[in-house]
């Protein structure tokens, strides 16, 4: 039974259809259009677009997308909307303009060509039913004539107003009056309301091609980046349907987009994970072993995962039972252990929703610029903030995630969906860079393993291990914590929240969602 002495809220709970995400209004967006008779995917662009207005350091439309869509009739579908890296993108191209170990965020070099407003096109254009310019009406108006700031996207944004402080043309837009907006006031941005009514008038076109095109590409030149109106021309076609690579867990299948998303290493903490009785664990020696699975699928991640073409086999490779009986006898429950890849040798922000609509479609999503205000390199032209993913990119020649003309680099974005027996059961996320595919398993094994409720799982104390350290939320109790120092673990207690999360789950025709307290959002259903 919920403690309503917690403070946390409880499950939302429905019969017909619901929506889930991180900020008020955009729920509130995707709720209007499920009873205006829109379907999931209606209910979702319109979420989308209107976090893309109204939480800018976490997404926008100058960033990228992946989704999983289970239609009601059919098979769970992959929409991979990730940007590809410039024609003339070459670790020698990169040398020569000084850089040799990793490219900085706030770099033009970072900055592949957007992929959201192909793939949001392209989900709308298969699977949406209403006009672009009724889903995109709230975001339009809320960029148009502003919106109130919420507690925490207030709080993410004056954490980030150093960094967004260092682009001329960024600043004067999200730092009026030189800060950060507190909550309660209100903040526009009316040249987004221009990009999404071109993008309402003339698909994906309004976006990679034209005059809007142009000039973004002559500010990213300006910067020395490397783009071109043909690079941005093709990135109205980046979006495509792949098939999603899944694991079963204890009964359950678990879909995730295939790389260069990072969905991958989800499943390979779930595969290690389902060789022990989690539920019989105590609270230590479960975080061990999240902690330990976790640093053994991160490391393969960053060793191998890239870009499909460039990572072939190696989803089928690493979830086969040789691979995970080698990994799972690498995990020592008494003791923290440093990682390996299975056969040794080494190779040298975010928003997510979920929609249920009432014909039982449904859709997991995940829209980004990945740091805060992405590379925080906005054309003052366009009103178009440029996202960062490229600084996941190597420049080390040989390795998979070396960066290459046209390449996507490794991702850290992924949707999540549950199914059994063939039916969907629960579209699900978990926001927070790195720590996403952590996350999920831990989220899901709150619900399978230990029987929890979706807002329950979400709101139980969170940790992720993650180059060297086990960062832990101030929730874990100090017992826990002295169990895990003494089991050779480095503590750091988090100065802000692990993530957060969305989900909405289907059971006998009620549909349970919840959406995470460490954020504003909310689910909502009817």
């Amino acid at each position: 039974m919920h403690d309503f002495f917690s403070s946390r809220r409880p499950s939302t709970f429905a019969g017909r259809a619901m929506v889930a995400t991180s900020h008020p209004l955009s729920t509130a967006a995707g709720l209007a259009i499920l009873s205006e008779g829109g379907n999931a995917v209606d209910a979702a662009l319109a979420a989308v677009a209107v976090q893309c207005v109204v939480d800018p350091l976490m997404t926008g439309i100058g960033g990228d997308c992946f989704a999983l869509y289970a239609p009601a009739d059919g098979a769970v579908l992959a929409l991979n909307a990730s940007g590809r890296a410039p024609g003339g993108a070459t670790i020698e191209a990169l040398t020569a303009a000084g850089l040799t170990t990793e490219i900085p965020g706030t770099s033009p070099h970072a900055i592949t060509v957007p992929g959201a407003i192909s793939g949001w096109c392209l989900l709308h254009r298969d699977h949406g039913t209403m006009p672009l310019d009724r889903i995109f009406a709230r975001a339009i108006s809320y960029a148009q004539d502003g919106y109130p700031v919420t507690p925490r996207v207030a709080q993410d944004w004056a954490d980030n107003a150093d960094y967004i402080a260092g682009d001329p043309h960024a600043s004067a837009l999200f730092l009026p009056e030189g800060r950060a907006p507190r909550p309660g006031e209100r903040h526009a941005q009316p040249l987004l309301a221009d990009r999404l009514r071109e993008i309402a008038a003339d698909g994906a076109a309004g976006f990679y091609k034209g005059e809007t095109a142009a000039k973004m590409v002559a500010h990213l030149q300006s910067l020395g980046g490397l783009h071109t109106l043909g690079d941005f021309a093709t990135g109205a076609e980046a979006a495509h349907w792949v098939t999603p690579i899944h694991t079963s867990y204890r009964g359950y299948d678990v879909h995730e987009c295939p790389p260069n998303g990072q969905g991958l290493a989800a499943l390979l903490i779930l595969r290690i994970l389902e060789g022990f009785d989690v539920a019989a664990l105590s609270e230590v020696d479960r975080v061990h072993l999240h902690a330990e699975a976790t640093k053994l699928a991160y490391h393969h991640r960053d060793a191998l995962l890239a870009d499909a073409g460039d990572c072939d086999g190696l989803v089928d490779t690493l979830l086969s039972d040789e691979v995970i009986a080698t990994l799972r006898s690498r995990i020592d429950m008494t003791a923290a252990m440093p990682p390996a890849l299975w056969d040794e040798p080494e190779h040298k922000d975010t928003v997510y929703l979920c929609v249920f609509d009432a014909d039982g479609n449904a859709i997991s999503l995940i829209n980004s610029i990945f740091h805060g205000f992405g590379s925080t390199r906005l054309d003052p032209a366009t009103g178009v903030l440029f996202h960062s993913r490229g600084a996941s990119f190597r420049l080390i020649p040989g390795h998979p995630n070396a960066i290459a003309p046209g390449k996507r680099p490794m991702h850290t974005i992924i949707p999540g969906m549950l199914t059994r027996n063939g039916t969907v059961e629960m579209p699900f996320g978990v926001m927070g860079g790195h720590y996403q595919a952590s996350g999920h398993a831990w989220l899901l094994s709150n619900i399978i393993d230990l029987g929890m409720g979706v807002q329950a799982a979400m709101d139980a104390p969170r940790s992720f291990a993650f180059a060297g350290v086990l960062e832990v939320e101030p929730t874990m109790p100090e017992p826990t914590r002295a169990a895990l120092t003494a089991r050779g673990h480095q503590i750091k207690v988090a100065a802000s929240p692990i993530g957060g999360s969305q989900a909405i789950r289907m059971s006998d025709g009620l549909l349970e969602g919840g959406s995470d307290s460490r954020k504003d959002g909310m689910a909502l259903g009817y």
